[in-house]
């Protein structure tokens, strides 16, 4: 496939991490000289004359070396279509060589191979197959990969049940791919997501609301318990106040604060298309359709105005894919001084050994710890 100068978005001298990996070293040189599954049965030659899709390509690596052959890359993540944006501009390659779809748009209406990268979220993984199968055909070569590590019984499982017959390669460098023949008269039943469930009084203020969650958002079957102890620690504010949820999620953070405060105009930001979607869906089921708010699918707080916000809410990721980085987090932080008008407070939560304190008062000159238990602290930062 060539070789090609790739880069993670936003780039960050400070981030290490690569913007491919050996699963996606493993697929490239499968579609260029295909390998037999581990029970040496023989794998199918790709043509990739017909409709291609990249599902869940993380930073663009597959679209950009795919490029010549006008796939369609689907994926959850904002940040990946930047990155894919930005690396078929540094290899020189026309942007609408790819056609960049999210996780919400409507597949293809045909699909002659299906390259999935293997997601951490089974449930995403689930909704994708589902919403994909129907432009599966019989003679569709499907190849999906993955590191070891991301590829389990269940992984093999979901193709089967809804793509068809599976089967897996040797590993190489820690990667494996996964080889389906598709059954077209598979009955796969419905697809669950989006799910939907009410909280319980160990919630809190938040307890007998409605959450809804689409697939692959962070514990999309229940409310994950750094989310659950925030809602027991959220600021009391009144007034005609701006309040950003930060990594929205599911959106009960941002959700609790609009009930909390009728006055408040609320602002739910996340990288994630699925998130997004999740945080307007929870929004909607428990303020109604003439409560107003804004969702925003995007890198950060990068589309929001500077020293325009009153109170910032975020719980921040601390992974990235597979691995452990605070970059994320640092970069929220960041984001939340600048649209801080003077006076206004960034509120978060996180585990207590990731010691973000020390980052917050580099950041702002100050840092209080509101409350904690042996596992979770929430800190509060204030813009001077």
């Amino acid at each position: 496939m060539g070789e090609f100068d790739l880069t993670r978005f936003p780039e960050d001298p400070r981030d290490r991490l690569l913007p491919w990996d050996a699963a996606d070293e493993y697929l490239l040189r499968h579609l260029a000289d295909p390998v037999a599954a581990a029970d040496g049965t023989p794998a199918a030659r790709a043509d990739l004359g017909g409709s291609v899709v990249v599902v869940g390509d993380r930073w663009g690596a597959l679209a950009t070396a795919l490029a010549a052959h006008r796939p369609a890359q689907i994926t959850d993540s904002f940040l990946g279509q930047q990155a894919t944006r930005a690396n078929l501009a540094r290899n020189g390659v026309a942007p609408d060589a790819v056609r960049l779809l999210s996780t919400r748009d409507t597949p293809p209406d045909r699909i002659d191979v299906l390259l999935v990268r293997v997601p951490k979220s089974l449930a995403l993984l689930e909704d994708q197959l589902l919403r994909l199968a129907p432009a599966v055909h019989a003679g569709t070569v499907v190849v999906g990969a993955g590191k070891v590590t991301e590829i389990h019984t269940s992984t093999l499982r979901l193709f089967e049940r809804i793509l068809g017959p599976t089967r897996t390669s040797l590993a190489a460098k820690k990667a494996r791919l996964i080889f389906c023949s598709p059954d077209p008269d598979l009955e796969r039943g419905p697809n669950p997501w989006p799910l939907e469930y009410v909280l319980g009084d160990d919630a809190g203020p938040a307890a007998g609301l409605t959450v809804v969650n689409h697939a692959g958002v962070f514990c999309a079957d229940r409310l994950d318990i750094g989310t659950r102890f925030f809602l027991h620690h959220l600021p009391r504010r009144h007034g005609a106040e701006r309040v950003v949820d930060l990594g929205c999620g599911n959106g009960v953070l941002g959700t609790a604060a609009a009930l909390a405060n009728p006055d408040a105009d609320v602002v739910f930001v996340d990288e994630s298309h699925q998130a997004v979607a999740s945080a307007e869906a929870t929004f909607r089921a428990n303020a109604g359709a003439g409560r107003a708010a804004e969702f925003t699918v995007g890198d950060g707080l990068s589309p929001v105005p500077d020293g325009s916000v009153d109170l910032v809410l975020n719980n921040p990721p601390f992974h990235s894919h597979q691995a452990t980085t605070d970059t994320t987090a640092r970069r929220m932080f960041t984001g939340a001084r600048r649209v801080l008008r003077p006076g206004g407070e960034l509120w978060v939560v996180g585990n207590r050994h990731l010691g973000y304190h020390v980052m917050l008062r580099k950041l702002f000159g100050n840092c209080e710890v509101v409350a904690g238990d042996p596992k979770f602290v929430v800190l509060r930062a204030v813009r001077r």
